[in-house]
């Protein structure tokens, strides 16, 4: 285990960017906002941990697809937090094959990025 800066800084940025995303609506909240969350899981793991770019963003894309696949059967309600504004943002409550799609194209953005910069070292 080796702290990464630059991974966390990417974190950081990303974080406030879902931050200021979750103000908004429409599209760029409910499909870009889906977008970013895989990045921002995927650097934060990475910020603590030295695992291989690809299995670690098959393991973030896994968690995220079982997160949006328990959705589907109400997890919040299960857990008992539906009065819990927030577990309702963190978790969601909303089934959606777009976020899938959304997941996966984040993952593949990640990849790419960590692609590119493998090159350049």
């Amino acid at each position: 285990m080796k702290f990464n800066l630059k991974s966390f800084i990417t974190f950081v940025l990303l974080f406030i960017t879902e931050i200021v995303i979750a103000q908004t609506s429409g599209f760029i909240r409910h499909t870009f906002g889906d977008f970013l969350v895989v990045m921002l899981l995927y650097y934060f793991v990475k910020s603590f941990f030295n695992i291989a770019p690809k299995k670690l963003a098959i393991s973030i894309l896994i968690f995220s697809f079982s997160i949006e696949i328990l959705q589907n059967f109400n997890l919040v309600k299960m857990l008992g937090l539906e009065s819990s504004r927030m577990a309702n943002i963190i978790i969601g409550n909303t089934f959606s094959y777009g976020d899938l799609i959304a997941y996966a194209l984040g993952i593949v953005t990640v990849l790419i990025i960590e692609l590119v910069i493998q090159k350049k070292q």
